[in-house]
């Protein structure tokens, strides 16, 4: 078994995190392992990243730069932009 520990929170901050893991059918350390589970660290946000810029480059022929990825929030639906003509192209030379 794991090494336990003890996280200081509010009274309410218990009682609510108490009541969700009972509504969920788990206890509070159970219900507290999972959201830590879920939540990641900057560093795994960047390795994230790096792993999905190198998957658009790759296997959709993405030619950003990481500067212009990080330069604007709509990069992302540029991206969804490029991959949906892709397939409409691809879909297009099968008909």
């Amino acid at each position: 078994m794991a090494e336990t520990t003890t996280i200081q929170v509010s009274r309410h901050a218990r009682d609510h995190l108490a009541q969700v893991a009972k509504e969920r059918g788990m206890n509070l350390g159970q219900l507290v392992e999972q959201l830590a589970s879920e939540q990641l660290t900057a560093d795994q946000i960047a390795e994230r990243v790096a792993a999905t810029r190198k998957v658009l480059r790759e296997r959709m022929g993405c030619t950003l730069t990481d500067e212009e990825f990080d330069q604007g929030p709509d990069v992302l639906a540029n991206v969804y932009a490029m991959a949906a003509e892709k397939m409409h192209a691809l879909r297009g030379k099968a008909a």
